[in-house]
């Protein structure tokens, strides 16, 4: 017979073990300060790490070659931003850098970082040049997504905001982004196999206004990320290959945690706000094209804009913090990490 002195004790031992294994908040607030009293936060969720099949059957409707062959993919646990990247806190970081005029907007003519400013890790992040237009489009920053970045801009702004936070910041790679997508589904879209119910979860073709919309207005997918399917196409830190798949499926399992690292164009993936619904299926891909860029008026091309393309911006991953004084677990298994602090200056 179990005594209360027992019981306690097994209760003591639990409670240990619970501390001692350190499992990870399952989201958290970020919050960062910009100059003066300007602040924007954004929640992180976790993804928990597991094994998915990665691509379309060859029976998916609208299915291209690109997306096969299917393969498996092992992915570590990660946080993943519920929302896309927004304005409000892309303007903490352009605006960083600049002095700001009486109207409360950066002055032009004042250089990045001056040459008299002490260098520390943080001033030495580049900064973007100015938008050329109004990216708001009159619209709240708050939820306004980041629109018209190249890949550069937005891998730049994740390094930037690593070090104001001391967390790693990233874009995803293709296979995070793709697992995330699918919460634990193997269909065509996380909420079904048909379209039947997009109009519930994104903005497309024949739901948006032809523009891009305020983040976080239509349903999460189960995992709990918003717009996975449409408003802006997300880039992810791979370069794009056709064949990436075949070269992966000779792999009983591939490390989904590793990007494909040579080629010449990037990969976004999601769809956005003027395409339609097969585009915005879980395993769709979209391959970078150089007419993005080429619009550009500008001699040279910026590499920080993509003015006339207003369909894609990003969203930030972060790396779960490595375990301090331990061994690594296994494969897939959420570690022990340190303190997720939810504010920066």
């Amino acid at each position: 017979m179990m005594t209360r002195a027992t019981s306690l004790g097994f209760l003591y031992l639990a409670v240990a073990s619970s501390l001692w294994a350190g499992e990870l908040p399952k989201r958290f607030t970020q919050v960062v300060k910009g100059k003066d009293s300007e602040t924007s936060e954004f929640d992180m969720v976790l993804i928990p790490g597991g094994i998915f099949t990665m691509g379309s059957p060859a029976t998916e409707k609208g299915r291209k070659k690109d997306e096969g062959p299917q393969h498996k993919v092992r992915i570590k646990p990660f946080y993943l931003c519920t929302t896309e990247a927004t304005i409000e806190l892309w303007r903490i970081y352009a605006y960083s850098g600049y002095k700001i005029d009486e109207r409360g907007r950066p002055d032009p003519m004042t250089e990045w970082r001056e040459a008299t400013a002490k260098v520390t890790s943080l001033d030495a992040i580049t900064g973007p040049t100015l938008a050329y237009g109004d990216l708001t489009m009159g619209k709240d920053v708050k939820r306004q997504p980041m629109i018209c970045t190249s890949w550069f801009h937005a891998m730049i702004f994740c390094k930037w905001l690593s070090l104001k936070t001391g967390k790693t910041y990233r874009l995803p790679t293709e296979a995070e982004w793709e697992y995330a997508c699918r919460a634990g589904t193997t269909t065509a879209y996380s909420f079904g196999d048909g379209p039947r119910n997009l109009d519930d979860y994104a903005w497309y073709e024949d739901s948006s206004e032809l523009e891009p919309m305020q983040v976080a207005q239509k349903k999460p997918n189960p995992w709990g990320l918003y717009d996975m399917h449409g408003n802006m196409a997300e880039w992810c830190i791979d370069f794009y290959s056709a064949a990436a798949y075949a070269g992966r499926a000779r792999s009983a399992v591939t490390d989904g945690t590793k990007p494909l690292a040579r080629g010449k164009m990037h990969v976004a993936r999601g769809g956005a706000w003027d395409l339609t619904a097969v585009e915005l299926r879980s395993a769709a891909r979209a391959a970078e094209e150089s007419w993005w860029s080429a619009q550009d008026a500008k001699a040279p091309k910026s590499r920080w804009w993509l003015p006339r393309h207003g369909v894609i911006g990003f969203r930030v991953a972060c790396d779960v913090p490595k375990p301090k004084g331990k061994a690594s677990r296994a494969e897939g298994e959420q570690a022990t990490a340190g303190p997720l602090s939810s504010e920066t200056n």
